[in-house]
């Protein structure tokens, strides 16, 4: 069993997606991201996994509504990201029936604040890493810093965080693969619950993660485009 987490990313209050994170890439597939909840239920998914890209970049909350009205209208699993970086928008999240909130810059940027929400949230704080070239990107990957994602990882999941979501960049919005073999590196060094993100193209891929017991894949781009079935993949993970 693997669990699938559509995306739904938010920008200007939009679903879109952008290539390799790059904002001014950007396709918009559902102008009310509301109107995707039905495609989603329709395929038996149970999981969702929601980015403010505008806060991801700013740290502003700016879909903050949009993320209201998508919680509050389904029954899934719900994980938020995107520009949460202080205990007041998590506790927010939280309260809003947000099942998870993914943290990211603050993550790299501040250990102590990242050790201390892990003691007081538990398996509710997930950490989003993105790489570029095996480097740590922040704020929305419009930077990146000296630290390798492979060695961030394994601190992540010795201080205790649940959850890490690990996204290849250049894999991401491009509709030719992904990055299996990181995850599998990964599976093998830490404890952590891994969630594969970025380029999830073929069946064949989250076969291969579910065989090698990675436990979550996001899928975006490649089922709005028609290069996944939604429910094929969803018979796939079981």
């Amino acid at each position: 069993m693997i669990e699938i987490f559509p995306a739904i990313d938010l920008h200007n209050g939009q679903a879109v997606r952008l290539r390799q994170g790059d904002y001014n890439q950007v396709e918009v597939f559902f102008k009310n991201p509301v109107e995707v909840l039905e495609f989603f239920n329709k395929n038996e998914s149970k999981n969702l996994h929601i980015v403010d890209l505008d806060g991801a970049r700013d740290g502003l909350a700016k879909n903050y509504s949009v993320i209201k009205e998508l919680v509050e209208k389904s029954d899934f699993f719900v994980q938020v990201g995107g520009g949460i970086r202080d205990e007041e928008r998590i506790k927010k999240y939280i309260d809003l029936g947000v099942n998870r909130v993914i943290l990211g810059t603050v993550a790299v940027e501040n250990e102590q604040f990242l050790k201390e929400m892990v003691k007081k949230y538990g398996d509710k704080i997930a950490v989003s890493v993105d790489a570029k070239d095996q480097k740590v990107a922040v704020k929305g990957w419009t930077e990146t810093v000296a630290v390798d994602s492979i060695e961030f990882c394994k601190k992540l999941s010795d201080i205790g965080v649940k959850t890490i979501i690990y996204t290849d960049i250049s894999k991401d919005g491009m509709l030719a693969g992904t990055n299996i073999d990181i995850y599998l590196k990964l599976s093998e060094i830490v404890k952590s619950d891994i969630i594969a993100s970025g380029g999830i193209t073929f069946l064949e891929e989250i076969k291969e993660l579910k065989k090698n017991n990675i436990y979550g894949a996001i899928v975006g781009k490649a089922i709005y485009s028609g290069n996944l079935d939604l429910k094929e993949v969803m018979e796939v993970s079981r």
